[in-house]
């Protein structure tokens, strides 16, 4: 067994990253916690249908990236690429729209892509995300965005940077698609050759090229932003005042797309200069068609997705946590190893952090051990009776019994 290895493109959450992984979650579910947002977890494997309904035929993810299989009785499955189509599957599923509106949920956990593997994107990969159902109000887009740059701020993400587009409601949408059409076949000699085969399919795709002379194309294609009117533009212009009121710089991006078929009116995306080319944290938009799509009432909705391994190359969460270790308990010898193994179960019972020392490790090289997981006091047990030792003022005390040894530590550890 010694040659096998993690799958190319995945990886293993060692107990030393653990602990970054968890705090990004703790931070998301407090931010969102707070303003109405409940978890919810939905299976890692959906209906293929799912995805090619609600993600759309024509993307990167449904026609090259997505990991889909037979379950063995002719049905099709696939390892979840995205969380938002299997978010509203369950609100439709679950006929949350009885519920008071807007229904507000976050969610966290692995995704699957196979794409090239690279810095931060992996074919499997973690995300924490929100979801927000029951209203088209701009309020809850501005919200929607405020919330993640909450949740980027207090992460400690650096170098922050807030892109803000629109790509209008459906039918302004639809019109301005005809002539990006067809300015892009006017100027079909110059684009690359994916950007071509995409000309119907997804035009929108082109504003992401990297292919050169695709994006001196595109430098004068025609914006939806210029398009704009009615509540459409007041929409729009309603979500800024709302973001400049509550204090977050963002950029007005024209070019701004996403990469799934379900957007309309605001989209948006964060990014870090910690990332390089490759900059993108999160991102998100409102989707006020999916739920109807995919089977349910007409129901606006709005929501963002943001990449934990991104979160966590991009901010001061460490990635190498260790674990807390308030007590190391140590037995000495045979008749002191049931007293050391209640007392350990004893203080943990207290709410104290504690460890057996259970490496069959002499005296001394217990000592160095207590130093390396960061334990702040020995209990050392023998024949003699127990004797407690500060690791850092160095003071050691022999104590009567379990119980008032758990109680001086309590003292000590909450002094």
């Amino acid at each position: 067994m010694s040659g096998l290895k993690a799958p190319k493109g995945t990886f293993d959450v060692l107990p030393a990253s653990a602990a970054a992984y968890e705090l990004v979650e703790t931070v998301a579910g407090e931010v969102l916690g707070r303003a109405g947002y409940r978890r919810i977890s939905t299976p890692i494997f959906e209906s293929t249908e799912l995805f090619s309904r609600g993600v759309g035929e024509s993307t990167d993810i449904v026609a090259k990236e997505m990991y889909s299989f037979d379950d063995g009785g002719g049905r099709s499955m696939t390892l979840r690429p995205e969380g938002t189509a299997s978010v509203c599957r369950a609100y439709v599923e679950h006929g949350m729209h009885k519920q008071q509106q807007p229904v507000r949920l976050w969610y966290s956990g692995p995704f699957f892509r196979h794409e090239a593997p690279q810095a931060g994107r992996h074919r499997q990969f973690h995300q924490i995300g929100a979801e927000a159902f029951g209203s088209d109000r701009p309020e809850l887009d501005a919200e929607s965005i405020l919330l993640l740059s909450e949740v980027l701020e207090k992460l400690g993400v650096a170098g922050i940077r807030l892109r803000l587009g629109t790509l209008g409601s459906t039918d302004v949408r639809l019109d301005w698609r005809e002539k990006l059409s067809a300015y892009l076949r006017q100027n079909e000699d110059r684009l690359s050759a994916e950007v071509r085969s995409r000309i119907d399919s997804n035009p929108l795709r082109a504003f992401d090229s990297s292919d050169p002379s695709t994006q001196e194309v595109m430098q004068a294609a025609p914006l939806l932003l210029d398009e704009l009117t009615g509540d459409d533009l007041d929409h729009f212009e309603t979500v800024k005042a709302l973001l400049d009121a509550a204090g977050i710089h963002y950029e007005v991006d024209p070019r701004l797309v996403r990469g799934l078929d379900y957007y309309c009116r605001t989209v948006f995306e964060f990014s870090s200069d910690r990332l390089g080319a490759q900059s993108g944290v999160g991102g998100g938009g409102r989707y006020d068609g999916l739920v109807e799509m995919l089977g349910g009432q007409p129901t606006p909705a709005i929501g963002w997705a943001a990449g934990i391994e991104r979160i966590l190359l991009s901010s001061e969460a460490s990635s190498e946590g260790q674990d807390s270790c308030e007590l190391l308990v140590l037995s000495l010898d045979r008749g002191g190893l049931e007293a050391g193994f209640a007392l350990a179960a004893q203080a943990r019972a207290e709410g104290i952090s504690a460890r057996l020392e259970a490496g069959g490790r002499s005296v001394k090289a217990a000592f160095k051990h207590a130093d390396k997981i960061g334990a702040q006091f020995v209990a050392i047990i023998d024949a003699d009776g127990i004797q407690l030792k500060d690791l850092a003022s160095g003071e050691q005390v022999v104590h009567p019994s379990p119980s008032v040894l758990i109680s001086t530590l309590r003292d000590k550890i909450t002094s």
